[in-house]
């Protein structure tokens, strides 16, 4: 299947990151390098532009698509170790940087990842599925009753979450649940049918919390977005779109964080913490996709952006 890849509010991120001819951009989150075309585009002729991902599969399309000539530079890993990936490219700082979080509409529609519930495939859901490390079906069949409530409750956030668990250690007792449909049907068992019956499909907030799990995306986001800002120059700008609450709250949390100035308390006649922001907040409410986005891209309808510069 080809690499095909709908950039999710391109335009607004195009506008917010303030691109120009020389600048030095990181894609951290390369996907089908629907975002990076247009950054390159946008930093030509004498621009550097970094792109990272975890998936061969986007490296290989992403080598097709970008324009030969200009300085791009690719690279495989996880944004979780954004700080040696950047030292690898060689690049001084950095002007913008994007992070498109969450799993690419390729990947869902690769039915051999296991992302999806739509198709039967093995249960793996890892983004970097020739780097080891265990997939969904390894979750599934050898958590405890408990940690799997706690996964697909938090990450999931699934208000049948202990139901569920309690069901697939049940079925996983008669035997190993291998597929993505074999555990679509358990979860379809476990959620009563009056629940069922409206609103999204029954798997979907379950399969959400196995890839976060699977690939650690939630631990490793903090860490990336302090990261970013330390690349960043005097005025470059961090912009990431998120697709569920979990990952919207991590990003406000950093970024009103390092907005922050002195935290003394008010009655003290002079600052001794030293603290001054690092950031300003450009987004105090995160911009969404207009109605005609989401209708051409449905996956875009919970897509946020927020954005922050350097100071």
């Amino acid at each position: 299947m080809e690499y095909r890849h709908s950039p999710v509010l391109l335009a607004e991120v195009l506008q917010q990151l303030k691109l120009q001819p020389g600048s030095i951009a990181v894609d951290c989150t390369l996907g089908g390098a629907g975002h990076a075309r247009r950054i390159a585009d946008s930093i030509a002729p004498t621009g550097t532009l970094v792109g990272i991902d975890q998936d061969d599969a986007a490296l290989i399309a992403a080598a097709d698509t970008l324009r030969l000539g200009q300085q791009i530079i690719l690279l495989k890993g996880n944004f979780a170790d954004l700080d040696r990936l950047l030292v690898e490219a060689s690049i001084p700082y950095a002007d913008a940087i994007l992070f498109d979080l969450g799993v690419s509409s390729p990947q869902l529609d690769m039915p051999e990842r296991g992302f999806s519930y739509h198709h039967d495939a093995p249960l793996d859901m890892r983004m970097d599925p020739e780097g080891g490390g265990p997939t969904a079906a390894d979750v599934v069949d050898q958590y405890s009753q408990a940690q799997l409530t706690r996964v697909i409750r938090e990450y999931g956030e699934e208000r049948w979450a202990s139901r569920i668990a309690a069901f697939i250690v049940a079925a996983r007792g008669r035997r190993p649940i291998a597929t993505t449909f074999e555990l679509v049907q358990v979860i379809k068992d476990a959620i009563p049918a009056s629940a069922r019956r409206g609103g999204p499909h029954p798997a979907r907030r379950t399969f959400q919390a196995l890839r976060i799990e699977v690939n650690q995306e939630i631990e490793v986001l903090d860490g990336a977005i302090r990261a970013a800002v330390r690349w960043l120059a005097p005025g470059g700008r961090v912009a990431v779109i998120a697709y569920h609450s979990l990952e919207d709250r991590v990003i406000k949390t950093v970024f009103n964080e390092l907005a922050r100035g002195c935290t003394c308390p008010p009655d003290l006649p002079v600052c001794v913490c030293g603290r001054v922001p690092v950031l300003r907040i450009v987004t105090r409410k995160a911009i969404v996709p207009t109605a005609d986005e989401i209708e051409n891209n449905p996956r875009s309808r919970s897509a946020k952006l927020r954005v922050a510069e350097k100071v």
